[in-house]
């Protein structure tokens, strides 16, 4: 019986080996979200593919930022040979980091550790001088604090990163997206779709997808009229606002409101406005079966050509080859089906096992 290729894996190497490090007041569904992956790995494989330790620097318990304690498989000095490491931060991250994280992390950079890190743990690593001249994510809130702190990191508003040998997620299933790829990076895309499957994922979202940062995020409370504006624009995006009625609804002038969006969000009001819609239409053309027409119609475009034509500037791609690489159909294709015999039945076989017990589908994505 054939089994997943190992892909990167040589013959033979012994499993991966990751530490997660949790600091003080670190998010749980981050965590979860990057281990459930690597066991559900092993599972379908049939194959000790992975293995994880939880790592406190004293060894000692941990509280969650929900408040559940966590009791950890290993101090600093206790932790077995690590193939990477991964920060997992969370709450009041600028004080959960300590002096002696900081030189354990960089102890584990010089010995050759693969680098990482969920949620705000990004932090960690920049503070530890692990992620100057990398991009890196981090959670948005604390997206403005790490791009002002550590000026040689290139801080992305992207869900995950992956340069080189250093790989961060923002908070949430963020981290789910970012060991899948890793994982058909080393053993396979068959295996990372068999995954998504499992967990209820709709689709395996990439480097190229972005958090959705609350714009009072961005501009505080001090910019009330154009947070109203932009609310308008959120709630009208299949029947246009002319701006001029924007900027009467508001109460402000047609070259005021052009004033804001340049001082604050950095390009004019309609360009601002389109970049909504073609979002917009990014994600119903990615998670709903709408055809090309219809979502060029409910995001405000007058004529197909017109919305392929703005949407290729944006994305780089057509809504055609969007649909076509991204699509969640195309992503479940690669689990093979039970008429496949000839195709990974390894996968099938561990699919089938699955479903029949307690904890399968148990997390819902």
């Amino acid at each position: 019986m054939s089994q997943i290729n190992p892909g990167v894996q040589p013959p033979n190497r012994l499993p991966q080996t990751i530490g997660f490090l949790l600091l003080d007041n670190f998010t749980l569904i981050s965590l979860a979200s990057a281990v459930e992956p690597l066991r559900m790995a092993n599972q379908l494989s049939g194959k000790e593919l992975y293995r994880w330790f939880t790592v406190t620097h004293n060894g000692q318990a941990v509280m969650a930022s929900d408040g559940l304690q966590i009791s950890p498989d290993a101090s600093f000095e206790t932790a077995p040979k690590l193939d990477a490491v991964v920060v997992c931060g969370g709450v009041d991250i600028l004080h959960s980091v300590t002096r002696d994280h900081v030189h354990w992390l960089q102890a584990q950079a010089r010995h050759g550790r693969q680098m990482g890190a969920v949620c705000t743990g990004s932090w960690g690593l920049a503070k530890a001088g692990l992620l100057d001249g990398f991009d890196c994510s981090v959670h948005w809130e604390c997206l403005a604090a790490m791009q002002e702190a550590f000026p040689r990191t290139t801080v992305t508003p992207r869900l995950f990163s992956i340069d080189r040998n250093r790989f961060t997620a923002s908070g949430g299933t963020a981290p789910m997206d970012m060991m899948l790829h890793l994982i058909g990076a080393q053993h396979g895309r068959e295996l990372a779709a068999a995954i998504s499957d499992m967990f209820m994922c709709e689709r395996i979202r990439n480097e190229q997808d972005h958090q959705r940062v609350p714009l009072k995020h961005m501009l505080g409370t001090n910019q009330p009229k154009l947070l109203e504006i932009v609310a308008l624009m959120e709630a009208n995006l299949e029947e246009l606002i002319d701006l001029d009625e924007l900027a009467c609804y508001v109460n402000v002038s047609r070259r005021q409101l052009e004033r804001l969006f340049q001082k604050y969000l950095h390009c004019s009001p309609s360009r601002y406005y389109l970049k909504l819609r073609l979002i917009r239409a990014r994600q119903l053309l990615k998670q709903t079966p709408m055809s090309i027409i219809e979502v060029a119609s409910v995001c405000g475009f007058v004529s197909t050509p017109h919305f392929s034509k703005c949407y290729r500037e944006y994305f780089g791609i057509p809504p055609r080859d969007e649909r076509s690489g991204q699509h969640s159909g195309q992503v479940l294709a690669m689990i093979p089906s039970p008429d496949e015999g000839n195709k990974n039945p390894a996968v099938m076989a561990a699919l089938q096992r699955a479903q029949g017990e307690s904890t399968y589908a148990s997390v819902r994505i």
